[in-house]
């Protein structure tokens, strides 16, 4: 007799939340899974999704799939979904919302976070609720970034490529900052560039970028982000989560006027030391380097590649083990309530 093929729902309700699961997808369909996706809210987009996925479009067709996990880059999920809620989480922790990345808010069985500085402290956490477990296991999102190292390293690098990534918030990003000198350093012809901004940028702004592209510089759409990212020799950013996927494939980033911090940064609040700090982070500077090093460490010491199989690994160890003595979850009523109106579902 056959073993039927384990099922596995992804829980979206942010456009940035499909290149997050999809790495899992993938590693699901290669065990011989069956994998659905349910869509909720208003700021995700379902068009997104391909022909060949799977999206269920309510709650009973949910609960007949009967998923044996969900996984969730987001703070809350469906109680009344089938299967092990599984965070599998929407960025690193960088300081940028303080202490916000540990809130405990009842919804999860199982944690993945990617590396110890968030790993220790949510253990600490389970053993203080007593209600989840956590897994180290790296972030599907980056695996897709280190499954094409080879071709990485065959690229032509006649001339150094410089990757500008920035924010939305008014308050943070640097487009606006860097403009004129972007513009100047890509006619010089010293190097190339590439410039990719948030979705959320203002268009006024993307459009300007996008005006001044020419032999040495070119505009990078966000589904391209992951080969921008290989390609690039250096980053120029400011307070954008992105700064840290880019650390981890040890290689310099300059920051302008950054609220993050850290030894590992090259951080700048004078648009005219970014030519000569360029210069700098392309001689890889041995003290930087290290710096570099001990901050991916603890952010995301995994580079194989296979962040994803270790959540699945990590989902087969709580079903079968892994659950054994966990206390119930609180009723957490109001948050629930709150998800059924979104959802308009009132059954039991």
């Amino acid at each position: 007799m056959s073993v039927p093929a384990k099922r596995y729902l992804m829980y979206v309700e942010q456009n940035y939340s499909f290149a997050i699961l999809r790495p899992l997808q993938d590693a699901i369909l290669k065990r011989g899974g069956e994998v659905a996706w349910f869509v909720a809210g208003k700021e995700a987009n379902s068009g997104l999704l391909t022909e060949s996925e799977t999206r269920l479009h309510t709650v009973e067709q949910v609960q007949a799939f009967n998923a044996c996990a969900v996984f969730i880059p987001g703070n809350v999920v469906p109680n009344f979904f089938p299967g092990v809620k599984v965070a599998v989480f929407h960025g690193f922790f960088a300081g940028k919302h303080g202490m916000d990345h540990f809130n405990i808010r009842g919804f999860f069985d199982l944690y993945c976070p990617q590396g110890p500085n968030t790993s220790e402290p949510f253990q600490q956490l389970a053993e203080k609720h007593g209600f989840f477990r956590v897994v180290q296991t790296g972030w599907p999102k980056l695996d897709p970034l280190f499954s094409s190292q080879n071709a990485i390293q065959e690229r032509n690098t006649e001339r150094p490529k410089i990757l500008f990534a920035s924010t939305f918030s008014n308050k943070m990003t640097a487009a606006p900052h860097v403009f004129e000198t972007i513009k100047r350093l890509s006619l010089q012809g010293k190097w190339d560039w590439l410039v990719t901004l948030h979705p959320k940028m203002d268009t006024e702004i993307v459009a300007k970028f996008k005006a001044i592209q020419g032999p040495q510089l070119r505009f990078v759409e966000n589904e391209q982000v992951i080969a921008a990212l290989q390609e690039a020799d250096v980053m120029l950013c400011d307070t954008s989560s992105i700064i840290s996927e880019f650390l981890i494939l040890q290689k310099p980033v300059i920051t302008y006027k950054t609220q993050f911090s850290g030894e590992h940064l090259i951080d700048l609040d004078d648009v005219n030391k970014i030519e000569s700090s360029i210069e700098y982070a392309l001689s890889k500077p041995a003290e930087l380097m290290a710096k570099i090093k001990a901050y991916t460490e603890m952010i995301h010491p995994n580079t194989d590649g296979r962040s994803s199989e270790r959540v699945l690994d990590a989902v087969d160890w709580f079903i079968e083990i892994g659950h054994k003595g966990l206390k119930k979850k609180p009723l957490n009523l109001i948050r629930k309530y709150k998800i059924r109106k979104k959802l308009n579902y009132w059954k039991r």
